[in-house]
This record gives C-alpha cells, structure tokens and sequence, in this order.
C-alpha cells in the first residue's frame, strides 16, 4: 500500500524540523504543502527527502490539505493521512489512525482527544470551547462524533477522491466529519495524543471557525 502523510505548513520554521526528522525513517511518502510561509519553512523542509509543494498566496490549512490529497492522489496514494506540522501529534500513533484502513474496517479514521487516551488540553478549550463545537457540529451539520475538530485523520483513495475540502481555513474539520457522515461512510475514531504548547488555535479562532460553519450553513 502507498501511505501518503500530507503536512499542511505555515511559518513553521521553528518547529517543523523535529517533525520531518520523525517521519523520514518511516514507510511512508512525505508530501508538504507550504502555504506561502514568510519565515524559512520552505527552505527548511527543502533539505528532506519529501514531496515539497508550494502556495503562492496563504489559502488556509484546508485549501493546503485538498493541494496534498490531489498531488497524493495524482501518485497513486492508496491511503492519505492529515498530519500537523507543528510537533502536537505524535508520529508513532500514524500507525493505529491508518490500521482500520489497512484492514478495510472503515472508510475513514479519526482521532480522538476524548477516547482513551487523555491529552492535556487548556481548560477553556475542554470546558467550553469544545463543548460548544459538538453542538454545533450536531444542530447544524448532523452529525456526532467525540472529537468535534480532529486535525489527525487518514482517509482510503476513495474518500479522498469524493471529499473535496472547500474550506479553506480551519473549519474544514467539521466539513470532513459532515461529508463522511453525509456520504454514509464507515466511520471509525481511535484515541490519539495531542501536546499543547504555546501555540495552534486559540479561543478567538474557534469563535472564528464557528462563524465560518454559521455563515457556511445560511449561504448553502
């Protein structure tokens, strides 16, 4: 099987490296996505041995995702995996995200912050910012899943080639799940680790991400 690993990466430079050099030892095809960074991320992940591709204009992490699937796809990928660039994920549970691939028990795999394993997130984003996503998620899109925005998922050919991410920034979380439950996909979640540090999405950029599926669900 053709395992790709898309890394979406913006401004970056200070943290993509250990990542890159976790990855690079292990069976799987490399494809990063820089998305017009203005720091050295392109230099940078210029010096390893993956697939290195580049916006000319910053698009967003879900039009940098969907310019990863299509180059994946474009070479054959039978699995696709979403992987942070920014050293919150951990690379040796790519693994347990893509064997109900491998085993042809789902369509589509998702991480979980909230299954068995428990990362420490910020108060603020369990006690109220996640919360309100789930609901969210459930009223407007119809669908339920533990983890309301998973960045961590691996898809088969398939999926990838019917999902098209048309968000382009963060809430293409929510649109994947929807499109997944939607499309009546075999849908599975597997507990995964995430490191905070002081960095990703804040509160703010929730409030944003639930105001782009708001508008997004009015407009359709």
């Amino acid at each position: 099987m053709k395992i790709f690993v898309v890394i979406p990466a913006w401004n970056e430079a200070e943290r993509i490296r250990p990542v890159l050099e976790s990855l690079i030892s292990l069976p799987y095809e490399l494809v990063v996505v820089d998305d017009a960074s203005s720091d050295d991320t392109y230099q940078i992940v210029s010096q390893y041995p993956v697939s290195l591709l580049r916006h000319r204009v910053n698009r967003g992490q879900g039009a940098a995702l969907q310019t990863g699937n299509d180059y994946a796809l474009s070479k054959g990928a039978d699995i696709i995996v979403h992987f942070d660039a920014d050293g919150q994920f951990l690379v040796e549970e790519i693994k347990d995200i893509i064997e109900p691939l491998i085993n042809n028990q789902a369509d589509i795999v998702f991480g979980s912050r909230f299954l068995a394993k428990k990362s420490q997130m910020p108060w603020l984003k369990e006690k109220i910012y996640f919360p309100i996503a789930k609901l969210v998620n459930r009223v407007l899109l119809g669908i339920k899943s533990s983890d309301p925005q998973s960045g961590f998922r691996a898809m088969s050919r398939e999926t990838a080639q019917r999902i098209q991410i048309m968000h382009d920034e963060y809430a293409h979380c929510s649109e994947i799940i929807a499109k997944a439950f939607n499309y009546k996909l075999r849908i599975k979640e597997v507990p995964m680790t995430v490191i905070y540090r002081d960095f990703g999405q804040g509160f703010s950029g929730g409030v944003k991400i639930l105001k782009d599926l708001l508008f997004s669900k009015i407009i359709k």
